[in-house]
């Protein structure tokens, strides 16, 4: 279970598939100098509900892993992911297609 971390503030526990998959679609938006919104539903121990961020080129991101290795990177999802990030709601984790 990986850990995505944004300033330094709220932290959210995501598998580490799904990260790798988000990381990816972040830091692209990122790179071509677009912000975008990102939500996650928050864990029950937490209360349940969920947060969302602002993320912007300043923002403070850290992906953090429980295992070494890559996975292998699901292109649908991917776009499923990307396509999400551009709407107005912003990016939120989506099931994976299944291949």
């Amino acid at each position: 279970m990986g850990r995505f971390t944004y300033n330094r503030g709220p932290r959210v526990h995501i598998e580490d598939r799904a990260l790798d998959h988000l990381q990816l679609v972040m830091t692209a938006k990122l790179r071509r100098g677009e912000p975008f919104a990102f939500t996650w539903r928050d864990d029950l121990s937490l209360g349940g509900g969920r947060t969302t961020v602002w993320v912007h080129p300043a923002s403070a991101l850290a992906f953090s892993y429980t295992g070494t290795r890559s996975r292998d990177i699901n292109r649908d999802w991917l776009r499923d992911l990307a396509v999400t990030a551009s709407q107005p709601g912003g990016l939120y984790l989506t099931p994976e297609p299944v291949r």
